[in-house]
């Protein structure tokens, strides 16, 4: 293993939400952070920045994140974006796909190692799995463009443990510290790196079945906590991303824990 300089971008995803965690900076660890936790055991001199903001579409993250990656000079980049697109009516997948690759060749132009993420499959969530076309249409030019750049890709869609939903939080949008713990893995996997948790793949355990009324109330329970508002925001124009700034905007060494 060869990288020094490791920067994240993207969104919620990148940012860690889902996984709290009061030491890490801005209270979310994630999978970004697990990962540059592994990559400080193998070299002494690793840094890492993560410039991901929850919320922000493809297009700014290529316009505000990777202009501050590129001068921070990093030899490894990982780039997850296009989540926010693909959940908004009258996207075209088309564009965020040509961004995308405009994205990946400017790094890729700079030497600069990429790992690249595919949607997970939504076909599990009663309101998401309507767009599981769009989705993996979006997966296929992500596919093509590492192909076709040289970088890594980390699959989620072909990872049947996030269709559990113990994989993700309460809002069925961002992952749960288990959901991070196992993208991080295949994140590692991915870069060729030895991954010493060899069961993580399998299945959990399944859980007890609902009655219908029971799950009934509980798809009453997350509409009214964390679809209507999400809702509100999109009429509003609002991103729960407004007034945030990245949690490590600067390359820096990180304890390994």
């Amino acid at each position: 293993m060869s990288w020094t300089r490791y920067v994240a971008l993207g969104d919620s995803f990148t940012e860690g939400l889902g996984d709290p965690d009061p030491l890490a900076p801005g209270g979310w660890r994630g999978w970004a952070d697990r990962v540059a936790e592994a990559l400080a055991r193998h070299t002494t001199d690793l840094t890492y920045a993560n410039l991901a903001i929850r919320g922000k579409l493809l297009g700014e993250i290529v316009a505000e994140q990777l202009p501050e990656a590129l001068a921070l000079r990093p030899d490894l980049v990982s780039l997850a974006g296009g989540g926010n697109d693909l959940l908004r009516a009258g996207v075209d997948v088309d564009d965020i796909g040509a961004l995308l690759d405009e994205a990946v060749g400017r790094l890729r132009a700079d030497d600069i190692e990429v790992i690249m993420f595919t949607g997970a499959d939504p076909v599990e969530s009663p309101v998401i799995r309507r767009l599981r076309g769009r989705i993996a249409a979006y997966n296929d030019y992500v596919h093509e463009i590492a192909a076709a750049r040289g970088a890594h890709v980390v699959d989620l869609w072909s990872m049947p443990i996030l269709s559990d939903w113990r994989m993700w939080g309460p809002d069925r949008l961002h992952m749960s510290p288990a959901g991070h713990r196992r993208v991080a893995l295949a994140v590692l996997e991915t870069l060729g790196l030895p991954v010493a948790e060899a069961t993580w793949r399998q299945p959990l355990p399944p859980l007890p079945e609902l009655r219908r009324s029971a799950r009934l109330l509980r798809e009453m329970r997350w509409a009214r906590t964390y679809l209507a508002p999400w809702v509100m925001r999109r009429l509003r124009g609002q991103s729960s991303g407004d007034g945030l700034t990245a949690k490590r905007p600067a390359l820096t060494p990180l304890s390994v824990r």
